[in-house]
């Protein structure tokens, strides 16, 4: 049976501030939301039925000697423990499923968000805040939903034993009237710190979270050039900033609870110690003293809670405010750069095509009907329809800008079809254009999951896509061919693997413009000359893209475009560059002249 996805919609959130998002989360259920309340006020308040109770078992029991009084109330008192008990897990379990269901949502929107916005990510959130926002924030985000249950059954018991005081000494609910606002008086001031230390705690989390996996994915690099004692070095120097930063938010957070232990127990005292003197002068009773104790102690259960409850609202605040700051990032990053700029992972085939996402504030032109040009005004090139065209760039960062743009991932001034690509629909634009880097990411899987683009891919697909792509060595390495288990990145693959079988993946979802960036840089020239010849056969008449500078590749391509500082400066066949175009020439014999690629196999 397929795994059941708690929200494949969840939903359009309200992203006006986190006081509106956290709203939103409560009225996505509220019906459940409106059971939790009721349950945790029928819990609070059946708190202080037991001090009545007791107070009757004592005064018409105990004092007046009467033993059947007596044992009636003690069953009476045995009940309301037996129905508090059953209260208490209803509520416990409602109050559960309200905060894992607003995780789900959460959790579902940021994955929404992630898949939609692509490469505008990186460009404008660290990883390490994506991170901390899966990580934690969405947690503390779903905790605010107890104030939905508990917080509403603390302030209705409040009410309640107040006015069951009140008949007893209107003495003694004054001081609990006054002195519970007189609690939230003393704690109010350490919320509001936490609130400023929290929130500069998370940023210096995410930033140094960002920075640990900079350096754990160029671990190699940084080792081979010297520099990993040097990166070690300013990491913990980081660490130590975060740790003054930590000592600062948890010495608010000792207070905090330090408060929320001390301060309702001297109210307790001071109550108690007044409903005894008023014991001695005769004004109330034993049971009385007996039952205003009960009640008071009582109380401090959904006083704790509302002091917890104010400790989760400002943690839940800081961290939806962060969650809204990941929502509202536009998929085409319109204050970005309109000529390229760096790099930016694609996430192989995600794409941004993610169901329901939160639609662009522009209204999109219809994308053409049939397969048309690409022009990039940047550059000069054109990408004809239906053509096999190469670019060959003397800087290859100017290459991967050309399929940033080509691809929709900056905004830019490119046309399909005469008309601009950045008003296309982006789903449309992603169903039909795919930008497959050589290192783009794989997920952990088996071989025929990581391959798979859809649920009608087949096995007799995967393994033609295997074969155009020169990876059959692959499924013939790996025990249980298809079937068998790839590690996360496919570390277990040699290099020369994992990227035949990116492209292998790229050629299975089909798209009608397929962009490859150097997609046998690591691989011998047999393999290459293996995939460019069965590549061109089984693109044939499609829109493909070559971004290399490999001559085996190259030779192949239907045009070739010769990419001299951003610039196209000469096109035509391979051959021809070679004989009109001396630097053309250079870039590909200094390319010819690289050493081997990495052989193929299996890493022991």
């Amino acid at each position: 049976m397929p795994p059941q996805i708690p929200h494949p919609d969840p939903g359009t959130p309200d992203l006006g501030g986190p006081l509106r998002y956290l709203w939103w989360l409560v009225r996505c259920q509220p019906w459940r939301a409106l059971r939790g309340s009721l349950l945790g006020t029928a819990w609070m308040v059946g708190l202080s039925v037991r001090p009545y109770l007791i107070s009757r078992a004592v005064d018409d029991g105990l004092r007046a000697g009467d033993i059947r009084a007596l044992t009636a109330w003690v069953a009476a008192i045995v009940a309301a423990g037996l129905g508090l008990s059953w209260l208490g897990i209803m509520r416990h379990r409602t109050m559960t499923y309200i905060r894992e269901d607003a995780k789900a949502r959460s959790a579902a929107l940021v994955l929404r968000q992630l898949a939609r916005i692509g490469a505008v990510l990186r460009r404008r959130v660290a990883a390490g805040e994506v991170a901390t926002v899966g990580g934690s924030d969405i947690d503390w985000t779903a905790q605010v939903l107890t104030l939905t249950g508990p917080g509403v059954g603390a302030v209705v018991a409040y009410a309640v034993v107040a006015g069951v005081l009140w008949s007893i000494s209107p003495l003694l609910a004054l001081c609990v009237l006054v002195g519970v606002p007189a609690v939230g008086l003393v704690v109010g001031p350490l919320l509001r710190r936490l609130d400023g230390a929290e929130s500069v705690y998370r940023q210096h989390q995410g930033a140094l979270t960002a920075r640990s996996g900079d350096i754990v994915a160029g671990l190699r690099v940084l080792a081979g050039v010297g520099g990993r004692d040097l990166f070690a070095r300013r990491y913990a120097a980081r660490s130590r900033d975060l740790l003054t930063e930590g000592y600062r938010v948890g010495a608010v957070y000792s207070w905090i609870d330090a408060a929320t232990i001390a301060v309702p127990g001297l109210f307790l005292a001071a109550v108690v110690w007044l409903g005894a003197r008023m014991t001695v002068t005769g004004q109330i009773s034993v049971g009385e003293l007996v039952a205003v104790y009960g009640y008071v102690a009582a109380l401090i259960v959904p006083v704790w809670f509302l002091l917890e409850g104010s400790h989760q609202f400002i943690r839940g605040r800081v961290a939806a405010r962060r969650i809204i700051a990941l929502l509202v990032l536009a998929p085409d990053d319109v204050g970005g750069p309109r000529d390229g700029g760096p790099s930016s992972p694609r996430g192989g085939l995600a794409g941004a095509n993610a169901p329901g996402a939160i639609p662009d504030a522009r209204r999109p032109e219809p994308p053409p009907a049939h397969p048309a040009d690409l022009h990039d005004p940047v550059t000069g090139l054109t990408v004809h329809a239906g053509r096999l065209t190469a670019v060959a760039a003397d800087d290859p960062a100017d290459a991967v800008a050309l399929a940033d743009r080509l691809g929709r991932y900056v905004v830019s001034d490119v046309t399909w079809g005469g008309r601009p690509l950045s008003a296309r629909p982006l789903d449309e634009v992603r169903d039909r254009i795919l930008v497959a880097e050589h290192d783009s990411y794989l997920f952990a899987g088996t071989l025929r999951e990581i391959l798979r683009t859809g649920p009608e891919t087949g096995d007799e697909q995967i393994t033609e896509a295997l074969r155009v792509a020169s990876a059959e060595d692959v499924t013939d390495s790996l025990p249980a061919g298809l079937d068998s288990p790839v590690d996360v990145r496919a570390r277990t693959l040699s290099g020369g693997q994992r990227q035949r079988v990116r492209l292998a993946r790229a050629l299975l979802a089909e798209p009608e413009v397929l962009i490859l960036v150097d997609p046998t840089s690591a691989v011998d020239a047999h393999t290459e000359a293996r995939v460019a010849e069965r590549l061109r056969a089984a693109r044939v008449g499609r829109t493909t893209v070559l971004l290399a500078t490999s001559p085996l590749l190259l030779g192949r391509a239907d045009t070739v475009a010769h990419l001299r500082s951003g610039r196209v400066v000469a096109t035509g066949t391979h051959l021809e560059l070679l004989d009109r175009d001396p630097g053309y020439r250079a870039l590909v014999d200094r390319d010819s002249a690289d050493e081997p690629a990495e052989p193929q196999g299996v890493h022991p």
